[in-house]
């Protein structure tokens, strides 16, 4: 069984083709947000409930709407509403990039990274913008890579970040492994005035000019290639660890303290 979600809704085209496009490979459920729930990143409901209502679609159940974030979609999928453990979690197909430092503002991705926390292999797909809203090319897409690395198979919580370029399929070069790009995202605001005279704000921006040439997530899409990225949600700098003396290194304050070791927490790093 495969779960399948987003960050666009229940309702959005880009999970129906989806859906579509891997209904003949195993059994799947749909665990959803009922509304949108773009760059929610990994945020989860704490101070409300979780309410859940079954959408159904010609004559048999599509799946769950959720009024919560992708993240709480598929805890919930794995603690309550799913019998038996899916084999995958895919979510998507969202429409815009999650490239570079998107990814850690994506609800898409966030929806993916909670099913990599549950040890299942995990993809998030989405789509580079178009001028017209087409996903038709990019299911096959969908369909044919989890094929591909469904059947390596991934290692228990691994993720893959999948995105595909604005082309049509017979223009696409090829599907390239490719790490995260650092570039920074340049923020902006646009500044409006309500008519009561009130100033509101409309975030805007775009990630810096970026090396096209090289292996990371932007340069595969603008060179016409799905860009596969494997992510992991351990955010540990280890090449600063390196640098401060190693992980397990103690520092000493100025009067000698700080030497305490929490066992606990080493032991569990090393599991």
């Amino acid at each position: 069984m495969l779960l399948l979600t987003n960050d666009d809704g229940i309702n959005a085209p880009g999970l129906a083709a989806m859906h579509n496009a891997l209904a003949d490979l195993d059994d799947i459920i749909v665990v959803a947000p009922d509304m949108e729930q773009s760059g929610v990143a990994h945020s989860i409901t704490l101070h409300v409930p979780l309410r859940v209502r079954k959408v159904h679609r010609n004559g048999r159940l599509f799946g769950y709407a959720v009024n919560g974030s992708p993240a709480d979609c598929v805890k919930l999928a794995m603690c309550e509403l799913l019998q038996d453990k899916p084999s995958a979690v895919i979510s998507g197909i969202n429409y815009g990039a999650n490239t570079g430092v998107s990814v850690l503002y994506s609800g898409t991705v966030a929806g993916a990274f909670e099913g990599a926390m549950f040890g299942l292999p995990s993809f998030a797909f989405s789509l580079d913008f178009r001028e017209e809203l087409d996903f038709s090319d990019a299911a096959r897409i969908v369909r044919d890579v989890y094929t591909m690395f469904a059947d390596e198979p991934l290692a228990a919580g691994a993720l893959l970040n999948v995105n595909i370029p604005a082309l049509p399929v017979e223009e696409m070069k090829g599907v390239m492994i490719t790490r995260m790009c650092r570039a920074p995202f340049i923020e902006r605001f646009e500044k409006r005035t309500d008519p009561r005279g009130n100033a509101y704000y409309w975030i805007t921006g775009a990630i810096e000019e970026a090396d096209r040439t090289g292996e990371t997530d932007i340069a595969a899409l603008a060179n016409g290639y799905v860009s596969v990225t494997p992510l992991h949600y351990d955010l540990t700098d280890y090449r600063v660890a390196e640098g401060l003396g190693g992980l397990g290194a103690v520092r000493a304050g100025e009067e000698g303290g700080y030497t305490t070791e929490n066992t606990e927490c080493t032991e569990r790093a090393e599991e």
